[in-house]
């Protein structure tokens, strides 16, 4: 792999995204493609890193993929296809022998691959490498690539849009190396991860802003349950710390989720306490704080792990143990402050058992996919098995030297005069939304908010629209390339295309949350807390149309 020779203009493959969704479909697609992968960071950076607790599979002698698929479609809550989770839990072991082969080393237990209990699970099946299993996943899946002569990576590359013709995607258009260019593909595979970063408390990283999703959406193609979004109930809550996850596997290995005088309210909720399904614990903790606090959104509960021996933490929770004490908490001696967090995005662009999207030759996987697996409650430690598992599809992926695109371009220099002085209105705009999202599509959402805040949404976007940068990228062409004349350009139209997908993000989740009437799973509405027969139908989402359909 050569990851610093120049872009050709075109790719048998196009994979954007770098997490384990992107880096393990690079790897299982045929390599006789010339496959680019493009990250828009470093390599290094992406959701699937900060993954702690696992990756779940049924390999126990006295386990079964059929009790796992059961877990599945109860976290799900109705509205998972069952096809999908099928196809998932069968052939997880065929992953996990995949990953073994590749050299990741997971936790042993008497030479015997060791496996503990996370919520909503009816076994212990979850396989790890102490508390960072997704990095180190992550970290074998990169080495395997940067050794791939037939993979080229780039970084600091931006996908501004989708190249498509005649709902067809032809490739895409690139911000790389200070130039706006455009790259055909015979086929496109998003692989963005999630959108977090459209909420002001996530346990995404900063990467994280729906790009895939929002691209897709521009282009026509049809998205699914877009409403559900998994809040981890356990994030760290700590003026100035980051929202780093503390993983649910703390509390299936015995620790316990108390108030500030210590009782274990979680039970007042749900029978199962602090094991209850991740949306149960966040709404328990929403609500006994806003029974307890005279301000519950500032405000925290504790998770406490000293029932946990000392020796034991030590050995399966090292990372947990060294980033609360870089942020002066002693969890041997202390409970650790937590507040719900956006975690998951359950809704994405719809794809069939291939990752294939309503769009000929795009295609998607990973958190910015919704092969319905996950229902409108992910299960715990599903999402890497799902990446893996879906990823091997593609080794089968084929084309005709006919699929080849044809093109052309010319090169024209982009001055960028006058963006400077608009940046304000981007940077106020990017800054507020996650704490509007926070509001109106957070833990609870009611009506009268929603409505809102999608006004709110449409007057932001209308004010992008109106400047000269924001007009410029509503007019990109597929026959139209550009050098940009200094670097600064460079960032301000990532800044504006990042803040542009999360407006469309914002929109895409507040609208979905209005047009479901009732609670299920990841959706909460307080104006609608049942779960109605009537509404265990899927969310679809096309341009500027929403409608229901029922679950297969």
């Amino acid at each position: 792999m050569n990851s610093i020779s120049p872009l050709p203009d075109h790719f048998d493959v196009i994979i954007v995204g770098s997490g384990a969704a992107g880096l393990y479909a690079a790897l299982r697609l045929p390599d006789s493609l010339r496959i680019g992968l493009i990250t828009k960071d470093k390599l290094k950076k992406g959701a699937s890193d900060w993954a702690q607790g696992g990756i779940a599979a049924a390999i126990a002698p006295n386990d079964s993929p059929m009790l796992h698929l059961e877990d599945t479609l109860k976290a799900g809550a109705g509205l998972c296809d069952r096809t999908a989770v099928k196809y998932l839990v069968e052939n997880a072991v065929t992953s996990i022998r995949s990953l073994l082969e590749m050299g990741v080393e997971f936790d042993r237990h008497n030479d015997e691959l060791a496996m503990t209990l996370e919520a909503a699970h009816s076994f212990p099946r979850v396989l790890h490498a102490a508390d960072t299993t997704g990095r180190a996943i992550v970290s074998i899946l990169r080495q395997r690539v940067t050794e791939s002569e037939h993979i080229s990576v780039y970084e600091q590359a931006y996908a501004l849009d989708l190249w498509i013709e005649e709902e067809k995607c032809r490739g895409l258009c690139l911000l790389h190396d200070n130039k706006i260019t455009w790259l055909g593909a015979k086929a496109v595979i998003l692989a963005t991860g999630g959108g977090g970063q459209v909420f002001a408390q996530t346990t995404n990283p900063k990467v994280s802003t729906g790009d895939g999703v929002a691209l897709a959406w521009r282009s026509g193609a049809l998205l699914r349950d877009l409403e559900f979004v998994q809040f981890h109930p356990t994030a760290l809550k700590k003026e100035n710390a980051p929202r780093f996850l503390i993983s649910e596997a703390v509390r299936g290995e015995g620790a316990h989720l108390i108030d500030g005088e210590g009782n274990r309210f979680a039970f007042e909720y749900h029978p199962k306490g602090e094991l209850a399904p991740r949306d149960v614990v966040s709404r328990a903790i929403y609500n006994h704080l806003h029974k307890i606090s005279p301000n519950p959104a500032l405000d925290n509960v504790f998770l406490d792990l000293r029932p946990i021996p000392r020796e034991h933490l030590e050995y399966r929770f090292p990372n947990i143990i060294n980033r609360c004490q870089e942020w002066g908490i002693d969890l041997f001696s202390q409970p650790i402050p937590v507040s719900p967090a956006a975690h998951y995005w359950m809704g994405g662009i719809a794809v069939d058992l291939r990752n294939q999207t309503s769009l000929e030759g795009l295609y998607a996987i990973g958190e910015t996919a919704n092969t319905g697996v996950h229902g409108a409650n992910r299960l715990a430690s599903n999402s890497l098995l799902e990446c893996l598992v879906f990823g091997e599809t593609l080794k089968n992926l084929s084309f005709h030297s006919s699929d080849t695109p044809s093109f052309s371009s010319n090169m024209n220099t982009l001055g960028g005069e006058g963006w400077q002085d608009e940046m304000a209105v981007v940077e106020k705009i990017r800054t507020e939304l996650p704490l509007l999202i926070w509001e109106a599509a957070g833990i609870c959402r009611h009506e009268d908010m929603l409505v809102k805040a999608i006004a709110l949404i449409h007057q932001w976007h209308n004010e992008i629209d109106a400047l000269k940068i924001g007009q410029f990228i509503q007019q990109l062409h597929p026959r139209q390339s550009y050098q940009l004349s200094s670097p600064i350009m460079e960032q301000q139209l990532k800044l504006i295309t990042e803040t542009l997908n999360l407006l469309d993000v914002g929109y895409l989740i507040l609208k979905s949350a209005l047009f479901r009437t009732e609670s299920r799973g990841g959706h909460y509405r307080l104006d609608y807390p049942e779960t109605k027969d009537s509404w265990q139908c899927h969310t679809l989402v096309k341009n500027h149309n929403w409608w229901s359909e029922g679950v297969e």
